[in-house]
């Protein structure tokens, strides 16, 4: 049985429009004011920054799983869609049951102010934008309820909303037709104040985002910054390095198409006239460097395959790049760590730490403070001006981006941001083998083809990988040279296709002669293991 509406209340999805209108103009308002004053903290980001960290890292594994590199627009998409219910939800009670729906509202503004200043690089004015919203949105919510209320509705139709005691029930039936006739006004009124309401939002939203954009004088510099010359050039890389097989990932991976997988919302825009690194902790001498400084260094090139840890078997997850920068471990030399520590915080400038061994920053591998990718400075998305860049680990304990601090610590002492979330302390990244040709579910046609694609274990080095066909014996492919050990290898071999439905396998084999496992394993806690297997159909 459908649920009647009661006759002095205004139709649920009125008020599910006044909610959603007032939130919207809230959230716009917002987001103009945080262009305007505090680009890091537009409340979306604020609040979505807090839903990642509060996430658990099972939730964070299914959206990167799910998404990829779109996790963070999948992340805006899933806090509009649950602003909208709460919106709809606020607008109801506030009809109903006031001021609930501005309770409802009020909690949703508290949160992106506690969210913006508990931020690492809160400014003085990150609490202003989330206010505003939340203000301003509790403000039109209340007016647009009140546009819907029977006493509205009857003043603007020039009839009492209450009958006085001793009225005649044909003078109450009089008096009260004015109102009833009048719904169509009321409503278009109404409509008008909340369309105007959601059109400010959407033009203060997309205006806030100009203003950001216009006011990031980062990548103006960016695009006016000279890279030195490398005092240690990266040796040419072979002509046979690279296969040039259509649909094979080429062995560097331009800036464009370079994974991206980190917990910045709103990408940090750091100046360098104001960046600096410190490093401090368990040394016998701070030492402080600025952008200056850096650039002064004799700097080395170098070529290192970088992997997410929640790159999957088979995955994208990973891409190669030649770095410019400067070994890490001659800053940790001025320091001089001490005895008993065995670790390194690094900190972005976000908040964002990764916890390296301080062995592998010292050891002899090409661990740098990276300010060039592909002969460009850094991408700002990948941490311009400067990042870490540390062959054989993942970048969940290596591979910090604006990165602005260097602490020399132990593991026992601190911990960083993914292993207070389970993930292992260590990261080294695993042997692995990847198919890109052809690609799973492919239709082949029959006769002379090929199968084709890469193999990695930075700072360890592939010698050799093989392919399986439906089961049978495994068969040697022929390998690309490498760039070097920290990189991977693309690898290809000759196939004649016969009809019929078919199951490929790879796997690979490092220089010290162990062989990829076929245990399968997830991503958590310390990376994927097991063999890539596609199926395709050959005409």
């Amino acid at each position: 049985m459908a649920i009647k509406q009661p006759a002095d209340r205004p139709a649920y999805p009125l008020t599910w429009v006044a909610g959603i209108a007032s939130i919207t103009l809230g959230a716009g308002l917002g987001e103009l004011t945080a262009g305007v004053l505090a680009p890091e903290s537009s409340p979306f980001a604020v609040v979505g920054d807090a839903l990642v960290d509060a996430a658990p890292s099972w939730a964070k594994d299914a959206a990167i799983a799910l998404f990829g590199t779109a996790d963070k627009v999948a992340l805006f998409v899933g806090i509009a869609i649950v602003a909208v219910a709460l919106a709809a939800l606020a607008g109801w009670l506030q009809s109903r049951t006031p001021p609930w729906g501005l309770v409802v509202v009020g909690a949703f503004g508290a949160t992106g102010v506690v969210a913006a200043m508990t931020r690492a690089d809160a400014g003085p004015f990150a609490w202003v934008p989330s206010l505003v919203a939340g203000v301003v949105a509790a403000l039109a919510l209340h007016l647009l309820t009140r546009l819907l209320s029977p006493a509205a509705r009857a003043s603007r139709a020039g009839a009492p909303s209450v009958v006085s005691q001793g009225t005649s029930a044909t003078a109450a039936a009089t008096a009260a037709t004015p109102a009833t006739a009048d719904q169509n006004p009321d409503r278009r009124t109404f409509f008008v104040w909340a369309g105007a309401a959601t059109a400010a939002g959407v033009l203060a939203t997309i205006a806030g985002s100009a203003v950001r954009a216009g006011s990031r004088t980062v990548s103006a510099v960016r695009q006016a910054i000279g890279l030195p010359a490398a005092a240690v050039p990266a040796a040419a890389v072979s002509t046979s390095a690279e296969l040039a097989i259509s649909g094979l990932a080429p062995v560097i991976t331009p800036n464009t198409e370079f994974y991206r997988i980190d917990t910045a919302l709103i990408v940090p825009q750091v100046d360098t006239s104001g960046w600096s690194l410190r490093i401090h902790g368990m040394v016998k001498q701070e030492v402080t460097i600025t952008w200056d400084d850096l650039v002064a260094l004799p700097l080395e090139e170098s070529y290192t395959t970088l992997s997410c840890v929640s790159n999957s078997v088979g995955g994208d997850l990973i891409g190669n790049a030649k770095w410019l920068g400067y070994p890490i471990r001659e800053l940790l030399a001025r320091a001089e760590p001490t005895a008993d520590a065995d670790m390194v915080l690094s900190q972005s400038i976000d908040g964002f730490t990764a916890s390296t061994p301080l062995s592998v920053l010292t050891d002899d591998r090409d661990s740098i403070l990276a300010i060039g990718m592909n002969d460009e400075p850094l991408p700002i998305e990948h941490g311009f001006p400067v990042r870490m860049v540390v062959p054989g680990l993942y970048g969940y304990v290596s591979a910090t981006k604006w990165v602005t601090e260097l602490k020399v610590t132990t593991f026992e002492q601190d911990k960083a941001y993914w292993s207070t979330r389970g993930w292992s302390e260590l990261g080294p990244i695993k042997l692995q083998s990847r198919i890109d040709v052809p690609t799973r579910n492919q239709s082949v046609p029959a006769g002379e083809t090929v199968i084709a694609g890469v193999a990695w274990q930075p700072h360890v080095g592939v010698s050799k990988v093989e392919v399986q066909i439906d089961g049978g014996e495994w068969v040697e492919t022929t390998l690309a040279t490498a760039i070097s050990d920290d990189t991977w290898v693309q690898w290809s071999m000759p196939w004649t296709a016969t009809s019929g439905s078919h199951t490929i396998s790879c796997r690979a084999t490092n220089v010290n002669g162990e062989t990829q496992t076929d245990a399968i394993a997830p991503p958590a806690p310390d990376g994927a293991t097991g063999w890539q297997q596609i199926s395709i159909n050959v005409a």
